[in-house]
């Protein structure tokens, strides 16, 4: 069975890698003022893209998470209220050490 390589491991994926490079690296020497000049610009419209591409993911897990935390689970309801200020210990008591 042959196994298939990655394309950027190639010969044509290396030489795209020294391209991107080399034309990435006459750009900012080139028209680093250019470049500059668009970066508040550029910070501003990732602002965004972020906010669009981040606002899929989670919405469930919150409600979920709030729901659980508002109502009270069958254990808290049968143990008894503590006095302010002392820590509960596992076993209930407070005192122990």
């Amino acid at each position: 069975m042959k196994r298939k390589h990655a394309f950027w491991f190639s010969l044509q994926g290396l030489a795209s890698i020294g391209f991107i490079g080399a034309v990435s690296y006459f750009l900012l020497v080139e028209h680093r003022q250019h470049l500059f000049a668009l970066l508040p610009y550029l910070i501003l419209l990732a602002c965004p893209l972020m906010h669009v591409l981040h606002g899929r993911h989670h919405h469930g897990e919150a409600k979920a998470a709030a729901e659980a935390h508002l109502t009270p689970s069958k254990d808290d309801k049968e143990s008894k209220p503590r006095a302010k200020g002392k820590p509960q210990t596992r076993e209930g008591n407070s005192d122990a050490r």
